[in-house]
């Protein structure tokens, strides 16, 4: 047994959308590719929407996060623009 104590919010896996995007990249190159069987033009797709939806199930729940880190002390979130520290 592990003496660590139990996190109500599970830590995010480092790393994990980022490859998942970079996957989903390759995948949609390889599409793009005049040689490419119908068979292996198949697979690719189911493969890509499939990424694709992890993305965007990683994209929602860090929102969620942000969400929970803005809430005010009244309960309302306080939503704002994300402000960048690179120069335009």
């Amino acid at each position: 047994m592990s003496s660590a104590p139990n996190k109500s919010v599970e830590a995010p896996r480092t790393g994990e959308f980022e490859k998942s995007l970079v996957r989903l990249e390759e995948v949609v190159k390889r599409l793009e590719s005049p040689e490419l069987s119908l068979d292996e033009a198949m697979k690719l797709f189911e493969e890509g929407v499939k990424l694709s939806r992890e993305c965007q199930k990683q994209l929602e729940e860090a929102e969620g996060r942000v969400e929970i880190l803005l809430k005010k002390a009244d309960g309302k979130i306080a939503a704002g623009p994300f402000e960048s520290n690179e120069e335009s």
